[in-house]
């Protein structure tokens, strides 16, 4: 006779509690909370939820008014869709709060600029200029966004001299500091073209050299990374580059909304696609590569609040 063995209190934990030693171990898994665990992962995740709730907003109103129309339904608006605008708009605010350690960020970077060679004179200088335009870009929006939350007063009585009687009211817009803001990022962006020209002087220059002799693998593969990443920078800067014209205009140049959400969202899906290359085992990508050393801090939508506004 055969008796089966009984359950005992350990079993039954290991069963219930440690149901999870049925998943093996997951690098997918590693790696994605290896990237999100860095400040640039888990903002250009957000901004392609952020960017696609904005997308499907639109699209989910306009059933709503096709619905309504065939007398499917008795409002002609989508419940889902405002649903959708809160969430958008909380991660918007979010990421916005989060960039303000971005400043220690550029002031480690110009620091590292002066202390370390770089490839060219060119690239030295259009990076110091770069790193000076993100110098008034933070400083301007955090500002703006404190004014915008009402944290700090619009306007403010000052005693800008003790030998003046008078004092000076000091009057703040939060409109126009996040538009000037915008104008110091869409220099960087500007100055960005002419660091991909720099970029892929160097590149063709490096493929000559490499051209007349037979290359090792990991040498044709560190080259294809650096050209990839080239590749993927200048479709970012082209993405960037209308919204910052359109937001330092004050949103006069984008006549529709969508574009601008369209713009965004190829240019953190492109960025998302960059950074999780950059992260992955068992080599990161090159230090000498095209993607810029700033890139984790400077975004396309750095400037969003320039709509959120009202500007």
């Amino acid at each position: 006779m055969s008796y089966s063995k009984p359950t005992t209190l350990a079993k039954l934990n290991d069963t219930v509690l440690g149901c999870f030693s049925a998943f093996p171990p997951s690098e997918f898994i590693d790696h994605l909370v290896r990237y999100l665990s860095t400040y640039g992962g888990s903002d250009k995740l957000f901004a392609i939820l952020e960017y696609t709730l904005k997308l499907l907003i639109p699209l989910l109103n306009k059933r709503a008014e096709l619905q309504k129309r065939a007398g499917l339904r008795q409002v002609g608006t989508s419940i889902t869709a405002a649903r959708f605008s809160k969430l958008a708009s909380s991660i918007s605010d979010s990421r916005t709060l989060w960039r303000f350690w971005g400043l220690f960020t550029i002031i480690r970077w110009m620091t590292s600029l002066e202390h370390n060679p770089q490839p060219t004179r060119n690239l030295l200088n259009i990076e110091r200029l770069q790193g000076w335009s993100m110098l008034g870009y933070y400083p301007l929006e955090h500002l703006s966004y404190l004014l915008s939350h009402d944290v700090l007063p619009s306007k403010s009585t000052l005693n800008l001299s003790p030998f003046l009687a008078k004092k000076q009211a000091l009057q703040l817009n939060a409109g126009t500091l996040s538009v000037w803001s915008v104008r110091c990022w869409a220099f960087y962006v500007a100055l960005q073209f002419a660091h991909l020209r720099e970029d892929r002087k160097l590149l063709q220059a490096k493929y000559r050299s490499l051209r007349k002799i037979e290359l090792k693998p990991a040498e044709k593969e560190e080259l294809k990374k650096r050209w990839d990443a080239y590749w993927s920078d200048l479709v970012v800067n082209l993405a960037n580059f209308p919204l910052a014209l359109h937001w330092s205009t004050g949103n006069k140049l984008i006549k529709h909304s969508v574009t601008v959400d369209l713009l965004n969202l190829i240019a953190a899906l492109v960025s998302f696609r960059s950074g999780w290359k950059a992260t992955a085992l068992p080599s990161p990508l090159p230090a000498s590569a095209s993607v810029h050393p700033a890139e984790e801090v400077v975004e396309p939508v750095v400037s969003e609040n320039a709509s959120a506004y009202n500007i």
